[in-house]
């Protein structure tokens, strides 16, 4: 066990989940979600479609029709607190499916993560670093790029925002391997300037490789957890389908 490993589990923890449920009207899309993320701690949600994943994130920042439980960020109460007020203390979401204005230049789009955000050391510099892509193409609009690239942008608007706290949702979805590899070579990085980050995906072996810990959720449940090299790949399968 590495000693940031060791430092994130004896730290207070950035993020504490308790009993957490959430309603869709009379649909119960998770039960009782118990889940902690530390401060430079990647934390990787599996599950199959229909799992519950991506509500848990939307519920973090308040975009669900109703929760219940306790949501605990920093030492505050995020059930209190309204979506602009959850991003200016410090919780980036990059939404499945990216939702990026098409008609505005990659540089306008990044900017609304700068407007919107924090200070702190992520600037445009440390972004066009990370996807020298982004840089070359700024002045063009957000729809002539490829998905991997709106993908860039998309991870890109959310880390202009300075958080804490990274909820990728579902970041692989529909690209090539190729970019894949490339955002993920990434998560590290990001994960070693001390933030926070929560990796939603599918994708079990892209998601485990670069994840601290994991939770496999069934169902709207967490039905494991636990660290990637300490639980047998066949019995996270099992649990990945309810076997």
């Amino acid at each position: 066990m590495s000693a940031r490993s060791v430092s994130a589990e004896t730290a207070a923890p950035l993020l504490s989940v308790e009993k957490l449920s959430v309603y869709y009207d009379q649909f119960r899309a998770t039960h009782d979600i118990d889940l902690c993320v530390s401060a430079g701690e990647i934390v990787s949600i599996i599950g199959a479609n229909g799992a519950g994943k991506s509500s848990f994130l939307k519920a973090l920042v308040r975009q669900v029709d109703r929760s219940s439980g306790v949501l605990r960020f920093a030492g505050m109460d995020l059930a209190a607190m309204s979506t602009p007020q959850i991003v200016a203390a410090g919780v980036a979401l990059v939404p499945e499916g990216r939702r990026l204005f098409p008609s505005l230049t990659v540089f306008e789009n990044l900017r609304i993560g700068w407007e919107l955000g924090r200070r702190g050391p992520i600037d445009y510099k440390k972004v066009y670093e990370w996807f020298p892509v982004l840089s070359e193409r700024a002045d063009q609009p957000a729809r002539v790029l490829s998905g991997g690239q709106q993908q860039m942008v998309a991870l890109g608007r959310a880390l202009l925002t300075n958080p804490r706290l990274l909820l990728c949702d579902e970041i692989s979805l529909g690209l090539a391997p190729v970019v894949i590899g490339q955002l993920y070579e990434i998560i590290p990085k990001i994960r070693d300037s001390g933030i926070g980050i929560v990796v939603v995906e599918q994708d079990i072996g892209r998601s485990l490789a670069v994840a601290d810990r994991f939770y496999c959720f069934l169902e709207g449940r967490v039905s494991l957890s636990g660290r990637p090299g300490d639980v047998d790949r066949d019995v996270i399968m099992q649990h990945y389908f309810g076997l």
